[in-house]
């Protein structure tokens, strides 16, 4: 199984910020756990409706990553945030 290189947005890196240290450990969880297997059940990645290319995962009940593939081994993450960053695309 191939592990993805993730890189990150600008957008993403301005949100993630923004958040309280214990979801930012999270998420470093998470991204960890995309790279290995975007399709892990823990994640609940879907697609995004809508949109072909975008897909959410879940850090945890209320936080979202959003992201897209680049090419066969690349994942770029576009935003991070609590879950009304779905209307924000």
């Amino acid at each position: 199984m191939v592990e993805y290189k993730l890189t990150y947005t600008g957008r993403f890196k301005k949100h993630y910020k923004k958040l309280h240290p214990n979801e930012k450990k999270q998420i470093m969880k998470k991204t960890k756990l995309l790279s290995q297997n975007p399709m892990h059940p823990s994640l609940r990645t879907k697609k995004i409706q809508g949109n072909n290319n975008f897909f959410e995962c879940s850090v945890n009940m209320d936080i979202r990553i959003i992201w897209y593939y680049e090419g066969e081994c690349l994942i770029i993450l576009l935003d991070v945030g609590h879950h009304d960053i779905l209307r924000r695309l």
